[in-house]
């Protein structure tokens, strides 16, 4: 199924400015420091701070953070059989996660092999908003790049620093630093948020309506673009715009789906596209279930 709804913002006032939040302004102003000695893209950016700011251990505390909670996850279930296997979590719980460190998902993946027959890949920048508590300099805390690949079970997860790409994920000239900083700021107010979809009908008008109904967008937020479909076991998924920016959602009606985030910001390289297919790939859940899988 494919249908397109657009509301109109109840004004005119920039709606971005309206719902960020407080701490992660204040946050952002450590990119826009940097950015300031590297105006002429990002590499001038990474230089300026690769020169002023040797020490990466706060983002680097920061990235070992971010696994040890996708070790946590993966872990629940591990020793239930008949449960899922490595935990219930879909792509928007590493959204979340990334961005309760400080970061954006830049790319993520699946490939076969590894523990469980698959193996999972995520591409995250870090350092975009400081730690929540302790006080740290700008120049103390780079963005820094990661990728981490896991499987199932706590073990399967590993982490390594990476170089950030060279140029934005759209293409244009500019920072991709902060482009990301912009696109953090930018995500629906209520993103990463968990919380069940029960009650609404799996459609474009019933998507929209559970986003207004909770208030995971604002009022004067325009939801544009809305595509969907189902993507198995009762579950529906959608690909939709909230003031431009591309988030999925993905629709479950069951007794376990309270769990789950439902809306979260789709990764930075699926911007662009902000298609079905990639919604309803990056709403499977990870990890199996041993019964099953015998």
């Amino acid at each position: 199924m494919a249908a397109d709804v657009t509301e109109a913002r109840s004004d005119g006032r920039p709606h971005a400015e309206q719902r960020r939040r407080g701490p992660l302004v204040r946050g952002l102003l450590f990119v826009l420091t940097a950015l300031v000695a590297g105006a002429g893209g990002v590499g001038g950016t990474l230089a300026y701070q690769r020169v002023t700011a040797e020490d990466t251990a706060a983002v680097d505390a920061q990235a070992d953070r971010l696994a040890e909670d996708l070790r946590a996850d993966l872990n629940v279930g591990f020793y239930s059989p008949g449960q899922t296997y490595g935990g219930q979590f879909t792509e928007g719980t590493l959204v979340a996660q990334t961005e309760a460190h400080g970061g954006v998902l830049l790319s993520s993946g699946t490939t076969p092999g590894g523990p469980g027959g698959r193996t999972h890949t995520m591409t995250v920048m870090l350092g975009l908003v400081p730690p929540e508590t302790g006080t740290v300099d700008a120049h103390a805390y780079p963005v820094r790049c990661y990728r981490y690949t896991f499987a199932v079970g706590t073990y399967s997860v590993k982490k390594a620093a990476v170089d950030c790409p060279a140029v934005r994920s759209d293409g244009r000239p500019g920072s991709l630093v902060a482009q990301m900083g912009a696109l953090l700021a930018q995500q629906s107010t209520g993103a990463s948020r968990r919380m069940t979809t029960a009650g609404y009908p799996h459609t474009a008008r019933g998507a929209v309506d559970f986003l207004r109904d909770k208030r995971l967008v604002a009022a004067q937020d325009t939801v544009s673009e809305v595509s969907g479909g189902p993507a198995g076991g009762g579950v529906d998924v959608f690909a939709l715009r909230v003031d431009g920016t591309c988030h999925y959602l993905r629709m479950d009606s069951s007794s376990t789906a309270s769990r789950l985030v439902p809306l979260w910001l789709a990764p930075a390289d699926e911007q662009g596209t902000c298609d079905m297919s990639q919604a309803r790939a990056a709403s499977a859940l990870y990890g199996i279930d041993p019964a099953k899988a015998g």
